[in-house]
């Protein structure tokens, strides 16, 4: 005789994970853009070497350095609208090969030309491909929650590489009186990251089973973007009818002048022409990148939680009255005001990336990633601008103090953007506009 219970065995279902996928994928995230960053903290430290090895002008070697800040955010939105098509994996584990190949190349090169192919173009289209619209498409797709902190901590990622290879390839540099093992050093590395990435990096939380971090409800995979290209225009255009679009895109661009394109280019020589050691003024650098890391991520959380538009006028603002005092900074030693400029412009560095990644979700939805891209194009034009102006004006002037005046004149009204940009987010996206 059996037996027959009417109740089904109960199911068990299996447990989450007690820390979420999406925080493993955010830490793949920052070591590749680390080892993106690593190529991005020598510019600075090879002006002197090339000019006097191959006398060419700093001018000359500054617009190899304002290519590669062009391309780095040219690329972005086009490398965004690649991963909708052929996912995260493939586009970065490609950029960060292309970053070896032209880092590697330049060991070889006799001719300023190839200078701008190798560090300029190459190295300029990879770095692109691992720009911030890389972070800002991983933060979409993997988070719902926390967005403002993890874009942060991605958008720090960029300093903490700075901080970690800055100090030893300025040693190279100075001790081994040959700028090329530093070069081969960020080939090398930017070559490392491309395993982890493969086997470690996902396209999508559907990929393994998961919803994003902090949403309620499972979120398909979307199907591939075909159109990549087309799609970033169609994005660009239909953005550039709005107004929030050309102040965020201004705003930022006056970012990049302030920082890419000024301190990070042109701190080290300025700080040379004073008579202070390479090494000394590449470690500055160095604390910089350790005070962005906290500014950063602090920002972030501010975002969470505070009007992303006065986050960024008070950051802006900030910028601007530090850069004034720079000139009567500098000098042959290091010194307790000098000191507190740079901690205070660590603090500030990208502070202001969560802010306006957040203002571009808020306006333009689905899209924000690729009209971000654009956005972080005029970063890297405003940048390009001050790298070559910077180097002409050093030529011509014999000193950088015309530039640090006219870059703190410059974040005065970038504050002055940002405060005007309406509040209201538009309803509709600028695709289906």
């Amino acid at each position: 005789m059996t037996q027959t219970t009417d109740a089904a065995p109960a199911v068990r279902r299996p447990h989450p994970p007690r820390v979420h996928r999406a925080w493993f994928v955010a830490a793949v995230a920052f070591v590749t853009i680390i080892g993106a960053a690593a190529f991005r903290s020598l510019p600075g430290l090879l002006i002197d070497p090339l000019h006097e090895e191959f006398g060419w002008s700093r001018g000359t070697i500054g617009a190899a350095v304002s290519v590669n800040l062009a391309l780095y955010g040219l690329t972005a939105p086009f490398a965004a609208a690649l991963m909708d098509r052929f996912g995260l994996r493939r586009v970065v584990a490609a950029a960060l090969t292309v970053i070896a190949v032209g880092s590697g190349a330049t060991v070889w090169m006799t001719e300023p030309w190839q200078l701008i192919l190798c560090w300029g173009l190459l190295v300029g289209l990879g770095s692109g491909s691992m720009a911030l619209a890389f972070a800002a498409t991983v933060t979409n797709r993997w988070f719902t929650e926390r967005r403002g902190l993890v874009t942060g901590i991605l958008t720090a990622a960029a300093a903490s590489g700075q901080l970690i290879f800055l100090p030893l390839l300025s040693w190279m540099v100075e001790r081994g009186d040959d700028w090329r093992p530093a070069a081969v050093t960020v080939a090398v590395t930017a070559l490392a990251v491309v395993p982890f990435v493969w086997l470690l990096l996902r396209d999508h939380p559907a990929d393994v089973g998961l919803k994003p971090y902090g949403a309620k409800e499972f979120v398909p995979k979307p199907a591939p973007v075909p159109g990549a290209a087309r799609r970033a225009v169609t994005v660009l255009r239909s953005a550039m009818r709005t107004g929030p679009f050309w102040l965020l895109a201004g705003s930022f661009a006056i970012c990049g002048a302030s920082t890419n394109g000024l301190i990070q280019t042109h701190f080290v020589p300025a700080a040379h022409d004073h008579g202070m050691p390479i090494t000394a003024a590449a470690s500055l650098l160095a604390v910089i990148g350790v005070f962005d890391v906290i500014g950063t991520v602090a920002s972030g959380w501010f975002t969470d939680r505070y009007d992303a538009r006065r986050l960024l006028a008070v950051y802006y603002a900030l910028r601007g009255v530090s850069l004034l005092f720079l000139p009567i900074l500098l000098a042959p030693s290091v010194h307790p005001p000098m000191v507190f400029f740079i901690v205070f412009y660590g603090l500030d560095w990208v502070a202001t990336v969560p802010p306006t990644m957040a203002l571009c979700r808020a306006h333009y939805g689905d899209d924000s990633a690729i009209v971000f891209g654009w956005v972080l194009a005029s970063h890297q034009v405003g940048a390009a601008a001050v790298a070559f102006l910077g180097g002409v004006a050093r030529d011509v002037f014999g000193s950088y103090d015309v530039v640090w005046y006219a870059s703190g004149a410059l974040c005065a009204a970038a504050a002055l953007m940002a405060l005007v940009i309406r509040r209201r987010p538009v309803r509709e996206t600028p695709a289906a506009a």
